[in-house]
């Protein structure tokens, strides 16, 4: 009887610790399931955009809120098209704006996954940790703040990914959000600034495209393909900015490592 009540006690305070996780693979897989993350593309952005300009102009503020929303909703559920939104926020609010509600949008969903990865996954990776992943944790911690903030301005790995491992490595809260805000920002507003400019782009693609079905038309051969791509703005100079502003960024973790073999250089000789 005892081992039964342990059981359910046991099973309960599991099912507290993982529900905020387990609701949040539902939702994601709900919506990959009806598939809305179609909607996050830039053709759809094009296609509707008389729509969405009309819909802002009559409720700027509700409209701007429902953006940051969506925004960390979809960053929290790890959903493709960060980048479409952030180029969503310059075109439809002008870069300045755009890119701070993105900002503000992202960190807000990147914290909500940390704070569930923390809660939910931390202790129990902590506790069944092996000698090299207690020696990873140990030295993670130790410059925390230089290698979150590298890995926020390079875009070596998902967007998802450092959302998550931070809270399964036990870093701390307030590290993880200063990071991740600053971290952001130059990406961010790059794209934005882009998507400030998307009109002339799309105009552009749109009559490029409609001079192609007219020629399909005379041929009746031709293929003439619609799309927008948004790594086509990550050009080689961005790209070399925010590796650049990583290296900045592991310049204290370089100076630590260089003072603590200094020492140990001198006592050698």
């Amino acid at each position: 009887m005892d081992t039964v009540s342990d059981l359910a006690r046991g099973a309960t305070s599991w099912l507290k610790r993982l529900w905020p996780l387990l609701l949040l693979i539902a939702a994601g897989g709900l919506v990959f399931a009806m598939g809305w993350q179609r909607y996050l593309t830039l053709e759809q952005l094009a296609e509707n955009r008389d729509t969405l300009r009309a819909l802002i102009e009559g409720n700027f503020l509700l409209a701007l809120a429902a953006f940051v929303a969506l925004y960390a909703v979809s960053v929290a559920l790890s959903l493709p098209g960060g980048a479409v939104l952030t180029i969503a926020g310059g075109f439809l609010f002008g870069w300045i704006l755009g890119g701070i509600a993105s900002v503000i949008a992202a960190t807000i969903g990147a914290t909500v996954v940390f704070v569930i990865a923390k809660s939910a996954l931390s202790d129990v990776l902590e506790a069944r940790a092996g000698p090299w992943l207690t020696r990873f944790r140990e030295g993670f911690h130790e410059d925390a703040f230089s290698y979150l903030l590298f890995l926020r301005l390079v875009p070596i790995f998902p967007f998802w990914l450092v959302n998550l491992a931070p809270g399964l490595l036990g870093v701390r809260f307030s590290t993880y959000v200063v990071t991740t805000f600053l971290g952001i920002i130059p990406g961010t507003f790059a794209f934005a600034l882009a998507g400030n400019g998307l009109d002339s782009v799309i105009a552009a693609q749109q009559a490029a495209h409609q001079a192609c079905l007219a020629k399909a038309a005379e041929r009746g051969q031709e293929l003439c393909p619609y799309g927008l791509d948004p790594s086509a703005l990550l050009t080689p100079e961005l790209i070399a900015g925010l590796v650049a502003l990583g290296l900045v960024s592991l310049i204290p973790v370089a100076l630590k490592w260089f003072r603590r073999r200094a020492p140990e250089a001198a006592k050698g000789d």
